[in-house]
């Protein structure tokens, strides 16, 4: 494939977003919350896990500690029986009470609205500060998982595996009132058609775009 200059991969990607407002014109986070804190939480939980099964579990994880303080009260292993059906629920239990903790001796019980702020607490990283920042606050950013950075590289809007420069070339490319529709639509296109093994390209809204589609 010829190289493609700046100005014809942004009219790509301008219509890349236009088709997949039109394929997920709703698009928005799966995991359910009702506050920064439990948004936190939740993210933190569906690492490596379906959203499905976290919030299956998050009704009886928040019924029993529904703050900050009182999850910073508890042990993992308290936290442990809540959360069991979700993988790696004993170093995600260590999390959430350290996170907790971490909001009490830091910021007061209160979840800080900067992704600066956000990553100094345990097991908080940029892509979980990214989610909360922009589904809690509004505020504009793009959250890189495995589905976003495998449907950037294959449409050709990133060639890096790193996550922090996946996000740096989707910044560069969308306008920051777009980050957040794009952010979750791609997350959707990943779940539902591009899958990692077996890509559904006939099925694929934005195909005709993609410099990777089967042909």
């Amino acid at each position: 494939m010829p190289r493609e200059r700046k100005v014809d991969r942004r009219a790509r990607a301008a219509a890349v977003l236009d088709g997949l407002r039109a394929t997920y014109p709703d698009a928005r986070t799966e995991l359910d919350f009702t506050s920064p804190f439990q948004l936190v939480i939740a993210t933190l939980l569906s690492a490596q896990a379906t959203d499905v099964s976290v919030n299956a579990a998050t009704p009886g994880l928040f019924a029993r500690y529904p703050t900050p303080h009182a999850l910073a009260a508890a042990t993992p292993e308290e936290i442990e029986p809540f959360i069991r059906t979700i993988g790696l629920y004993r170093n995600k239990a260590k999390h959430c009470v350290a996170c907790a903790r971490g909001l009490l001796e830091r910021f007061g019980g209160e979840v800080p609205q900067t992704v600066e702020a956000l990553t100094t607490l345990p097991g908080v990283g940029r892509k979980t500060a990214n989610v909360v920042v922009s589904n809690a606050f509004g505020v504009p950013a793009i959250a890189v998982d495995t589905h976003v950075g495998r449907l950037a590289r294959r449409l050709g809007f990133s060639k890096h595996q790193d996550p922090d420069k996946v996000e740096r070339d989707l910044q560069a490319l969308y306008d920051p009132a777009d980050w957040v529709f794009l952010h979750h639509a791609l997350i959707l296109h990943g779940r539902r058609v591009c899958a990692a093994r077996k890509p559904a390209c006939a099925a694929c809204s934005v195909a005709a775009l993609c410099p990777s589609r089967a042909t």
